[in-house]
């Protein structure tokens, strides 16, 4: 599947953009915080900055294969890096699927701006047909998470093992979305 994937997407408070090398200064901060990657895939690299690195080296690479990719998330009055978010061409299970993901940095959790940016996302790939239903992998005890989606209207599905990681697959179908923006 061929698509433009753009950034600078703007919500009331949010503008996207996509991730550079610069970036990794700002997102080393989110692995700092032991509640912020209680959720992730296990990883070798034990350094914040490493860790962050690799993490945005691998955006960089989806951008460049056509699989999408997370996008940074700033506050629009400030600039200020707050997270990211985005669509993930992803197979689960066997199927393709395409996902929204979002991590914000811990000192702006609580503030709304995880629903904000994904719903930012799914409103794209809707608006621009990309598919006809998205997801979201969310670890069975990311409750934070969890509770992200369904205020965007995804519903959890089922349950099953990715990665090795136990999650929950929360989903919104298309006619789910255009009856939620009616």
């Amino acid at each position: 599947m061929t698509h433009q994937y753009v950034d600078n997407l703007k919500s009331e408070r949010l503008v996207t953009r996509f991730l550079s090398e610069g970036d990794v200064q700002f997102w080393a901060g989110f692995f700092k915080h032991k509640e912020a990657v209680e959720h992730f895939l296990p990883s070798h690299l034990t350094n914040p900055e490493e860790r962050a690195k690799e993490w945005i080296d691998k955006q960089l690479d989806r951008y460049t294969n056509n699989r999408f990719g997370l996008q940074a998330i700033l506050f629009q009055e400030t600039n200020e890096f707050i997270g990211q978010c985005g669509l993930l061409a992803k197979e689960v299970d066997g199927v393709s699927e395409i996902e929204v993901g979002y991590f914000i940095l811990h000192n702006y959790w609580g503030q709304g701006f995880a629903p904000e940016a994904a719903r930012l996302f799914i409103d794209y790939a809707f608006n621009n047909n990309l598919t006809k239903s998205i997801i979201s992998l969310i670890g069975n005890c990311n409750v934070k998470s969890q509770r992200v989606a369904e205020k965007n209207g995804l519903i959890r599905e089922r349950e099953t093992n990715w990665l090795g990681l136990d999650v929950y697959i929360y989903r919104i179908e298309r006619d789910e979305w255009e009856q939620s923006c009616a």
